[in-house]
């Protein structure tokens, strides 16, 4: 859970900056994303395949290009 304290003279403008900050740093968001349906273990290894052959491709393109 991210956690934030009001600093002496700190705006609430500056103090909600750094709390969406620290929440997406902490990955709570894409976790709860992620969680929201349920998906079972074969789809998300299928999934996840799919990334990993769509990340090699996109490096292959761009040592190709250079």
């Amino acid at each position: 859970m991210a956690h934030v304290t009001l600093k002496p003279n700190e705006s609430q403008e500056s103090l909600l900056r750094r709390f969406r900050k620290r929440v997406t740093n902490s990955g709570v968001l894409s976790t709860v994303r992620r969680k929201r349906w349920h998906i079972s273990k074969s789809e998300l290894r299928r999934i996840e395949k799919k990334k990993a052959i769509r990340r090699s491709r996109r490096r292959q393109r761009k040592t190709t290009l250079r």
